[in-house]
């Protein structure tokens, strides 16, 4: 009997240690799901610095380097009709927008050096095919545009000697050189030669001369850049991922007032730093925009892949007057008088040439501008907005409208013939689209990945940890219950034992053995209790 109790007891005590066990494990489960919950958004985004940074061999160095994207580029060119009725009667320029012309691009980064400091230079390469399909027009195509050579040259002499000015106005005279020329659409981008420019090659020294003997809108850009460009890798800092270090050795740009103008450290617009929020402000540097150009959020938006991106674009008063954003004064270094609002001067970084750049139709730009032409619609933001599509997690860039309006500041110089009933006037030249509609599948898909599947891991890890860790503490701390029960149960049956009557004295002290049929002294028969007994009449036992 004392054995089979110490069994008991003993798998009693191994049935509890079991349940409070599950319980311990339950737990735990509990607690690394609150963990993942916490902690799992910051170990995938770990994850993905790890492998979007740009080194040999990877796949997003392999995209970086030649992007598997079909980019196009649309050029608008602004046809003036009434050259001669502006020039000799003063009407206002009429203008026929022409276009798209459009050129399919290949991008490629070439004469790659990856640098011991996180940092890779190269040069970059774009090639430009035109798409008579797409288009709207043949290159052929005659166009009538303002002589930007010569209006250039006359707008710089308007401070400089009488004399100068009227020594120009004969030498153009002599080159039959007109406000107004006549070229191909070709011509107009990619160059022609023109008679200034030709003459500047023979007289201008050696040190002023402009590097180009031809003149294009887009002149020198169908092939390999000469600028060298130096970004980070995001080996050392992802913050810095894409983001320039140096262009052509330098930091800074060296035109502006301020170095937070002047600085560089910007996106090319096709990678940014990863972990991207509604609150970051994106910096794209372009050469041809002499500033970095910064971006805000607009809109969360969904790509045809299915991928969710936000939609930064710039802030409407990124080509304001000084009186409207004061920040834009650095980028008035001679002024004032600045920037009409809505344009941004280039001429520094454009070899003193009037170009100021604006968006299309003189979107967000003082309405006079567009009232001083004739033939320019009313701005439509969906048509004339600049924005980039971003993928938040990676930092890709998803899609891309790069929309920029050309224009020739001119100014009236009375002491040059050609050119004295030339008003002053912001003249528009041409505009642009450069855009990519969307990514190869296999980009999309990887994106579209890093996107969806971490909060649906997240979620499901989670609360399956949670889930596992609940039922097994109610399972466990239900049996804990129920075996407590039990043993007080039996605790209870323990103590309700058979207790052993006492016997009675004898008043005498003669007994009789009650088999023999003796008797006391009062003549009675007396019944043993002995347990052993089994009284009954056939033992010969008689009751009084």
């Amino acid at each position: 009997m004392h054995h089979r109790q110490k069994l008991c007891d003993k798998l009693r005590s191994s049935f509890l240690r079991k349940w409070w066990f599950v319980i311990l494990v339950a737990l735990v489960l509990i607690i690394i799901g609150a963990i993942v919950t916490v902690f799992f958004t910051s170990w995938v985004n770990m994850f993905i610095d790890k492998e979007i940074v740009l080194r040999n061999g990877s796949q997003t160095f392999g995209w970086w380097r030649k992007p598997p994207v079909n980019p196009v580029i649309s050029i608008y060119v602004y046809n003036v009709t009434n050259a001669q009725e502006f020039l000799n009667e003063g009407k206002k320029p009429v203008l026929d927008e022409l276009g798209p012309y459009v050129y399919r691009e290949t991008w490629e980064k070439v004469n790659l050096t990856i640098n011991d400091n996180h940092t890779i230079t190269f040069n970059q390469r774009k090639v430009f095919e035109f798409d008579p399909d797409l288009s709207n027009g043949d290159i052929d195509d005659m166009v009538v545009v303002p002589n930007i050579p010569m209006l250039s040259a006359t707008s710089q002499s308007k401070h400089a000697a009488r004399f100068l000015r009227l020594a120009m106005a004969s030498i153009m005279d002599i080159l039959k050189i007109k406000p107004f020329v006549e070229v191909t659409v070709g011509q107009l981008l990619w160059g022609y030669e023109d008679p200034l420019l030709k003459l500047a090659k023979d007289v201008v020294p050696k040190e002023q001369k402009l590097p180009y003997e031809e003149f294009g809108l887009m002149y020198g850009k169908n092939g390999t850049a000469a600028d060298i460009v130096t970004v980070f890798t995001g080996g050392h800092d992802i913050t810095q991922f894409g983001l320039i270090d140096k262009f052509n050795g330098h930091t800074h740009l060296p035109h502006w007032k301020t170095d937070a103008c002047n600085r560089l450290n910007g996106s090319d617009g096709s990678i940014f730093p990863p972990h991207i929020t509604p609150d970051t402000t994106l910096y794209v540097y372009e050469k041809d925009l002499c500033r970095l150009l910064p971006l805000r959020f607009l809109r969360e938006v969904e790509t045809a892949g299915g991928v969710q991106g936000y939609r930064f674009t710039p802030p409407k008063d990124v080509f304001a007057d000084v009186e409207r954003n004061p920040d834009n004064d650095c980028f008035c270094p001679a002024g004032p008088p600045c920037s009409p609002n809505g344009l941004f001067n280039i001429s520094l970084c454009q070899f003193d040439s009037p170009i100021m750049l604006s968006f299309p139709h003189f979107y967000l730009a003082d309405p006079k501008l567009r009232e001083a032409v004739e033939g320019i619609s009313e701005p439509d933001p969906e048509k004339h907005m600049l924005y980039i599509d971003v993928q938040p997690q990676m930092g890709v860039a998803l899609g891309a409208r790069a929309r920029i309006q050309l224009n020739l500041a001119v100014s009236q110089v009375v002491d040059i013939k050609q050119v004295a009933t030339f008003p002053d006037i912001v003249f528009p030249i041409m505009w642009f689209e450069d855009g990519i509609d969307k990514l190869p599948e296999e980009v999309t898909d990887l994106l579209s990945l890093a996107t969806n599947a971490p909060p649906i891991a997240r979620a499901v890890i989670s609360y399956a940890l949670f889930a596992i860790g609940v039922i097994l503490l109610i399972i466990a701390v239900s049996c804990l219950v129920r075996s407590s029960g039990r043993q007080e149960t039996l605790n209870l049956e323990g103590t309700s034992h058979y207790v052993k009557p006492e016997k009675k004295p004898t008043s005498t002290a003669s007994h009789i053995d009650a088999t023999n049929g003796h008797t006391n002294g009062k003549g009675k028969t007396i019944e043993t209790l002995n347990p052993a007994f089994v009284g009954g009449p056939e033992n010969g036992v008689t009751n009084p």
